[in-house]
């Protein structure tokens, strides 16, 4: 006899609980809690886990009401910012497998003009190319996906706006993820930025400035010690450098040493003198190219906290 399957039901998310385990190994109670948040399955009377990363099979919307419920019910993958159609597309297969030859021409014209609905409009087209080549400059950069949504949805208001009138898309979608950097406080400089995709840092630097005046969006100031594992990183610099160099800059800031200045320059300044220190020597070239600034603003940052700061390293 041949194998059949077997379909197994999915199980309800409110019986989750009791199908893992009938009693708590600990104290034989059969009052569970389940966190969803967290994915675990907790005893209230001990507090013991009985169980973690359980897999919720639920939506990932919330709805307060029936009404709500219903317009929110759906299937398929979850809606996303960074496809122009919200990634809710219905699609037309290729495969031929159950239709007949007299009908072929028919799929073919229903294939061809749903491609051609599915992106409609100037808008539609302005949006699709964009958001594609956001999605491939933020794989450049090694960007997570929270961020890409939150540049994609940047860039949709800034269209809603009509503030792409009269700016290349390509300045509008760097200046997007520039901006979702600062906003999930990720640090990431023009200069990264601008050359990552391909734009100039002035053409950055102006488009970013208006769409943060027009959009209304608060962006706090970079602080510069968001920048040191990462340029310690790159410079194999130990830990003892990093904590070192974030002592630095703690001093500097009390002593108001970093109003006005670039933080990625003081944050390359407070390496160097961190790695000088601890017998961890780089040369200025390396630190200023790894932080992106150049060798005479390294060493400007360098004397100032030097002198300031009195650290005992000699200039």
């Amino acid at each position: 006899m041949k194998n059949q399957k077997t379909l197994k039901k999915r199980p309800r998310k409110e019986n989750i609980e009791t199908e893992i385990q009938n009693s708590c190994p600990d104290c034989n109670s059969t009052d569970f809690d389940y966190n969803q948040s967290r994915g675990e399955v907790i005893c209230k009377h001990c507090g013991l886990i009985i169980d973690e990363n359980v897999m919720d099979f639920g939506p990932e919307w919330r709805a307060f009401d029936h009404e709500q419920r219903n317009r929110r019910t759906r299937v398929g993958a979850p809606t996303t910012n960074t496809i122009h159609d919200y990634g809710l597309p219905t699609t037309i297969d290729w495969k031929n497998n159950n239709i007949s030859s007299k009908n072929l021409p028919q799929w073919y014209r229903m294939r061809k003009w749903q491609k051609k609905i599915r992106v409609s409009g100037a808008r539609e087209r302005n949006l699709a190319f964009a958001l594609t080549e956001l999605d491939r400059k933020c794989s450049n950069l090694g960007l997570s996906r929270n961020i890409r949504e939150s540049a994609s949805l940047v860039y949709r208001k800034a269209l809603d706006n009509n503030l792409i009138r009269g700016r290349t898309i390509q300045g509008v979608v760097a200046a997007s993820i520039y901006i979702s950097c600062r906003l999930c406080d990720l640090p990431r400089t023009l200069g990264e930025v601008a050359n990552a995709l391909n734009v100039t840092k002035k053409e950055l630097g102006r488009v970013h400035r208006f769409l943060v005046r027009k959009l209304k969006i608060k962006l706090s100031p970079i602080s510069p010690k968001s920048y040191i594992p990462r340029f310690a990183c790159e410079l194999k610099l130990s830990e003892k450098s990093q904590v070192k160099a974030i002592e630095i800059i703690e001093k500097s800031q009390s002593e108001g040493l970093t109003i006005g200045k670039g933080p990625n320059g003081v944050a390359a300044a407070a390496l160097y003198i961190a790695s000088q220190l601890l017998g961890e020597r780089k040369s200025q070239r390396d630190v200023a190219e790894v932080a992106g600034v150049t060798e005479v603003t390294l060493r400007n940052r360098y004397k100032e906290l030097c002198q300031n700061l009195n650290l005992g390293v000699t200039i």
